[in-house]
C-alpha cells in the first residue's frame, strides 16, 4: 500500500501532467504501427519527416525536464522508431 501511495504522490505520478501527457501521447506511435499495414504509396513523406523531427525534439525535452520524464522519452523513442520505418517505406516506394 505504501508503494502505491508513494507512486500516486510522486512528481511523475498520475496527479501530474508528467504522467498523463505521455499516457495520452501513446496514441501517436500506436496509430503509426497500425499504419504500417497500409500500402507505402499512402504515406505522406513530409508529414512523416515532421513527426520524426517532433519526436526527436521531445525526446530531448523529456530527458532535460526536471523531474526527468522517462515515460515520455520511451513514448517518443517508440514513435521515432516507427516513423523512421515509415519514412524508409515511403522512400523505397518512390524510387
Amino acid at each position: 500500500m505504501e508503494l502505491l501511495r508513494k507512486f500516486l504522490n510522486s512528481p511523475v505520478g498520475p496527479k501530474t501532467a508528467h504522467f498523463w501527457g505521455p499516457a495520452v501521447n501513446w496514441g501517436i506511435p500506436i496509430a503509426a504501427v497500425i499504419d504500417t499495414q497500409n500500402p507505402a504509396e499512402t504515406i505522406n513523406g513530409r508529414m512523416t519527416a515532421v513527426m520524426c523531427g517532433y519526436s526527436a525534439v521531445y525526446m530531448r525535452f523529456s530527458w532535460m525536464v526536471r523531474p526527468r520524464n522517462i515515460h515520455l522519452l520511451i513514448c517518443h523513442a517508440s514513435n521515432e522508431t516507427v516513423q523512421l520505418y515509415q519514412l524508409s517505406r515511403w522512400a523505397r516506394s518512390r524510387g
